[in-house]
């Protein structure tokens, strides 16, 4: 009988989660989704000199809103709890001793300056098959003199024992099978006595064991430690159910020479977290996705399509979509180049595809923040006249400020070129054929407008020109009689009396 398809995210809080990151996670959460199977978090905090104060907090916030929700985890409990790793300390022990009991682990004394001096006297020092022997550890020592140093308190480690060259197959669903020579592994550290706690190689594999993790889709960084994990699976004796592995392409800088950094989001001004953090140490802010005016579900397409391709041309999908379009085997094996202004894209899209109430009602606290007081039905005809000029909501403010208070000064360029000698006595002339237009719909004003302009011999363009200047105070702006409909009939004739007065030659 098959498993129920279990994937787990497995972060370190060491500070802001990046944007690969969450194109991790949104590749496992797809996947779990497609086959109704369990999305996990787990937070691997076993690096306790990196742990960084509120960025376990940090991250269970990022992706509440961008709305990938955990079956399990540190903020909700489950089954296989607890899912924090420095709360699982004991388990690991045992798991620790299990390993040395088998002989596939060794106790290892050699002090942090006798490593470094064996690295400067010998080129590409590895602790291995080749080495060990030469090294202070539970190999070479006595049975008495081990048990001797850890009576004295004296630190150590554990480390893995691999044995030379033999083959190591990684069986991987994107990259298909990689073979490996155990010689080019060293004998990794899998726990700590100084401060109790299993490095990430241990801790990962019990705990994806103990969850029954069948699936680990991870960055393709990881690719190196597969090997390690699927010899440390056999020593357990746990191949039956190791997981399936799935090592995702890189995000490569917008140039494509290299991984995505966040000197890249700095050097060229685009996010590379998903919220806003402030580094608790230095106070410096870094910008986020959430903060920079992206809509969640524009950063969940711009990312789901960065090294994933559902094999047709469609680019907006929707998350129910995504869920039923993706697979593994779709996904690239080549890094994916973090094209930021296509980002810009996809919000832009989402913006137009979202209804004017549901962007009025995220344009409002700007509004607020500006002082205006306006009800939220006038907003959203705003919103629907100008957003498809923005790719952010906080663009919108450019795009429609003069529907929100009359224009303090008016453009020097503009004024030179459109405002002529006539233009005073025109736009007096135009107040009073406004005034007396009872439906100042906008199709109505442009008939009555245009038949008067006609019927005067006067220039379309002259008319129109410096009546957009009169009212917006620059030549810019959605259609002229959309304006002034939105804006209505005695706020306009002000507008235009007050440029009559105000705008000089």
């Amino acid at each position: 009988m098959a498993r129920k398809v279990r994937v787990r995210f497995a972060p370190s809080p060491t500070g802001p989660l990046h944007i690969g990151g969450v194109r991790t996670a949104l590749y496992n959460y797809l996947f779990a989704k497609k086959h109704k199977g369990d999305f996990v978090l787990r937070i691997e905090d076993t690096d306790s000199q990196r742990f960084v104060p509120g960025a376990e907090e940090y991250i269970i916030e990022a992706f509440t809103w961008l709305g990938l929700q955990f079956n399990e985890g540190t903020h909700l409990g489950g089954p296989y709890a607890p899912y924090r790793q420095s709360d699982r300390k004991e388990i690991y022990k045992k798991y620790v001793d299990v390993l040395l009991e088998k002989g596939a682990a060794y106790i290892a004394f050699d002090t942090p300056g006798e490593l470094e001096a064996k690295r400067k006297a010998t080129d590409n020092f590895q602790y291995d098959a080749s080495t060990r022997e030469g090294m202070r550890n539970s190999l070479t020592l006595s049975k008495d003199e081990v048990d001797s140093l850890i009576n004295a308190g004296q630190q150590y480690v554990v480390r893995f024992r691999i044995e030379a060259d033999r083959d190591v197959i990684v069986n991987d669903a994107i990259r298909g099978e990689v073979k490996y020579n155990s010689s080019v592994l060293d004998d990794k550290v899998l726990y700590k006595s100084a401060d109790n706690l299993p490095t990430y190689h241990l801790a990962n594999i019990v705990d994806d064991h103990l969850m029954e993790i069948t699936h680990v889709i991870r960055g393709e960084e990881w690719l190196p430690s597969a090997p390690l994990h699927v010899l440390l699976y056999r020593a357990f004796g746990w191949e039956d159910t190791m997981p399936q592995f799935a090592h995702l392409p890189l995000l490569l800088k917008p140039e494509g020479n290299g991984k995505l950094s966040k000197r890249d989001g700095d050097r060229l001004g685009f996010p590379v977290f998903p919220l806003e953090w402030k580094d608790p140490k230095t106070g410096e802010i870094s910008s986020g996705y959430r903060e920079s005016g992206y809509l969640p579900e524009a950063v969940i397409n711009f990312l789901a399509l960065l090294g994933w391709n559902p094999g047709n041309d469609q680019e907006i999908i929707p998350m129910e979509e995504l869920i039923q379009l993706f697979s593994l085997e779709k996904c690239s094996k080549s890094g994916a180049k973090f094209d930021y202004e296509k980002g810009k894209w996809f919000n832009h899209q989402y913006i137009q595809l979202k209804s004017n109430e549901e962007i009025a009602k995220l344009y409002y606290p700007l509004l607020e923040e500006k002082g205006i007081d306006v009800c939220l039905e006038y907003t959203e005809t705003v919103v629907g006249l100008v957003k498809e000029r923005v790719n952010f909501v906080q663009e919108l403010w450019d795009q429609s400020f003069f529907f929100f208070e009359a224009p303090a000064s008016y453009d020097e360029k503009v004024v030179k070129k459109r405002w002529k000698e006539e233009s005073p006595a025109q736009m007096s002339e135009l107040a009073g054929i406004l005034q007396q237009i009872e439906d100042f719909s906008a199709h109505n004003q442009e008939e009555i407008v245009k038949a008067w302009i006609e019927s005067k011999g006067y220039h379309l363009g002259n008319i129109m020109n410096a009546f957009r200047l009169a009212v917006v105070g620059e030549s810019k702006g959605p259609h002229m009689f959309d304006i002034t409909a939105a804006i209505g009939k005695d706020e306009t004739i002000s507008r235009l009396n007050k440029a009559i007065r105000d705008i000089k030659l």
